[in-house]
């Protein structure tokens, strides 16, 4: 008889706006590094108001911890990729708690979902925030999903975004151009880096 895991759940608070306080649902599984808390609020501090009424897309979203903050502090539309399905549930649940009208959801691979979410932002004629967070490439079968992220990101039109940021290994060094962007700028937090990107001027 297989004995199910269980898989212990922990929290998290959104920190600021309009569900300030609300909680979030994050799954102790290895594919969901919870984005760390310093990390989070040094994104919000670069975003700040500029994401009111924006879209804001996170791929590989986990349980929505940051598209979730994103809607909180104002942002429009968010839309979610996630492929593993105890952090989908996870998301859904996270999602019914704070505002499923504001929120679209797409359970699968990131890299097979991302031109069907990328049309529906290019649709909404609004600005859109992609925030990237691949599984670190020191993962078995995870070797190449920088190249594959960057492949992505070379996929997005300046008209149709206002920023990219890439969570990754500290490790990597990012390129100063991917397609029609640039690189803004690039912060570390040890063994994680955030990179920044905008369209060209």
């Amino acid at each position: 008889m297989k004995i199910k895991e269980k898989i212990k759940i922990f929290t998290i608070t959104i920190t600021a706006g309009i569900h300030k306080g609300k909680k979030i649902e994050i799954p102790d599984i290895f594919t969901t590094r919870s984005s760390k808390g310093i990390l989070k609020e040094s994104l919000f501090n670069t975003l700040q108001f500029d994401i009111i009424d924006k879209n804001f897309v996170e791929v590989f979203a986990g349980s929505g911890s940051i598209g979730l903050e994103a809607l909180s502090r104002g942002a429009g539309q968010c839309y979610f990729m996630e492929y593993n399905k105890t952090a989908f549930r996870c998301l859904e649940g996270n999602v019914k708690r704070v505002d499923p009208s504001k929120c679209h959801l797409f359970y699968g691979d990131s890299f097979e979902k991302f031109a069907l979410v990328y049309e529906m932002v290019k649709k909404s004629n609004e600005k859109t925030y992609f925030y990237f967070d691949p599984p670190f490439s020191t993962r078995d079968g995870m070797d190449d999903v920088y190249d594959k992220t960057i492949a992505l990101i070379e996929t997005i039109e300046p008209e149709v975004c206002e920023m990219v940021i890439v969570e990754h290994m500290t490790s990597l060094d990012m390129p100063e151009e991917i397609g029609a962007l640039v690189l803004m700028k690039r912060k570390k937090f040890g063994r994680s880096t955030m990179t920044y990107y905008k369209p060209k001027d």
